[in-house]
């Protein structure tokens, strides 16, 4: 039996270099326009690259928090490595569904991010709302009557477009 012989690169170097250069290129050209490496600094601003997340940008940049944390305190594990990898999943789903066009609008969290989110916020607050979270059995799945962002949804990204008809103070329905 005869082993299937592979031709190295030195027979056909120019069949060797489109087939490299081709994906190497558009991933080097895809990673430049999308700002790749603003990704991997804390810069919230990062997290607007995408037009599609500027009202959560602008949002952020009008709230209360936005002294205090970016987006990575809030939306990224805490340690090195698990928020690496989050970065990365996020990154990547974040890309393709852009890309695709096959998100959710308005856009939403996902369980897992949700889950760091209530962690992040925990973290930070825990010594107000130890008492609250205490009500919760160690072995519990986070309940939504328990989850902070239930009763404060808005507190790093409240709507900057009115979603419905507007009455003012003053005025008639």
């Amino acid at each position: 039996m005869r082993l299937l012989r592979i031709p190295w690169p030195r027979r056909y170097p120019l069949a060797y270099a489109v087939l490299l250069g081709i994906p190497i290129g558009v991933a080097l050209f895809t990673f430049r326009y999308a700002e790749g490496l603003s990704y991997f600094s804390s810069d919230p601003r990062a997290c607007a690259n995408c037009h599609i997340m500027q009202e959560q940008y602008d949002s952020w940049s009008k709230s209360g928090h936005h002294h205090v944390a970016g987006c990575n305190d809030c939306h990224l594990p805490r340690s090195v490595v698990p928020k690496l990898l989050a970065k990365a999943r996020n990154g990547w789903n974040h890309s393709s569904a852009f890309t695709l066009e096959n998100f959710p609008e308005p856009i939403r969290i996902g369980p897992r991010n949700a889950e760091i989110l209530q962690e992040n916020c925990l973290n930070c607050h825990e010594s107000f709302v130890h008492d609250i979270v205490r009500l919760q059995s160690p072995g519990d799945v986070l309940s939504e009557s328990v989850s902070c962002v239930h009763c404060h949804k808005g507190v790093g990204h409240a709507p900057t477009r009115p979603t419905g008809p507007m009455i003012w103070i003053g005025q008639r329905p």
